[in-house]
């Protein structure tokens, strides 16, 4: 285990979402080719899901590529591709070292096959890994995602299968993306943007936020730790009093 995640709190969040932010800024900063910041920003993955795998995270979710990006220019979307492609393909050994579980969410309808294939290959070959969970999303939005929810449960009112009497928050979580998984509780955006981006807006609910001015490929694990740190000293109240959350841990 590395020294940082050694000295990881008690109190950890169980499901980290990063906006990997600031590539381009990152290459026009450093007189980089067109489109070099996001292969910089390629690297700067690998020491974050080592530390999360070493301090015990259970599922960290990054965005690679928004549902929004498809408007980007074509040049700049097929690179992004390629490295997406090429991530996954480094990234398998490590899942295998690390006996990571790596998943995709997004709508895989405008990928390539080869690409779908590749992913579909990659999910199922770690789909038994319990170590951690390394969710990628890829052309993903927040409310695509809500949308394709209420569609489902939409199918099911149609074919008299449910009453939309009957549709609460609890039945249309089911099926969002990620239902299986924890609440996302600790939102990470690099890059000095003020904003989720459409960025797991229903697992995202009760999420803290944390903001740093810090360009993705300069992103590492020892500034991730005194997130991690400072998410243990904030107090999680989902809509209770401070009263009544020391009265919980009190009881407790």
């Amino acid at each position: 285990m590395s020294t940082l995640a050694a000295s990881a709190p008690n109190i950890l969040p169980h499901h980290i979402a990063i906006i990997m932010d600031g590539n381009n800024r990152y290459g026009k900063a450093h007189n980089l080719g067109k489109g070099q910041g996001h292969v910089a920003g390629k690297d700067a993955l690998d020491p974050i899901v080592e530390y999360c795998v070493d301090a015990g995270i259970e599922v960290l979710t990054v965005f690679a590529f928004s549902s929004e990006n498809w408007q980007r220019p074509p040049s700049e979307v097929a690179l992004l591709m390629r490295l997406l492609t090429s991530t996954i393909h480094e990234q398998m050994p490590r899942m295998y070292e690390y006996r990571i579980r790596l998943r995709f969410i997004g709508d895989r309808s405008q990928l390539s096959s080869d690409l779908q294939t590749l992913m579909a290959d990659a999910e199922e070959k770690t789909a038994e890994f319990e170590a951690m969970t390394l969710v990628i999303a890829i052309s993903y939005g927040g409310q695509w995602d809500i949308a394709h929810a209420a569609k489902q449960l939409a199918q099911q009112v149609q074919s008299g299968d449910l009453c939309a009497e009957d549709i609460d928050k609890e039945k249309l979580g089911k099926y969002v993306q990620l239902a299986d998984a924890p609440a996302v509780d600790m939102l990470i955006r690099t890059g000095g943007e003020y904003r989720i981006s459409n960025f797991l807006l229903w697992q995202s609910a009760y999420a803290e936020l944390f903001f740093t001015k810090t360009l993705w490929p300069n992103f590492s694990a020892a500034e991730l730790s005194e997130m991690v740190v400072e998410f243990a000293q904030r107090q999680r109240r989902f809509g209770k009093t401070s009263e009544q959350i020391v009265g919980d841990h009190v009881s407790k």
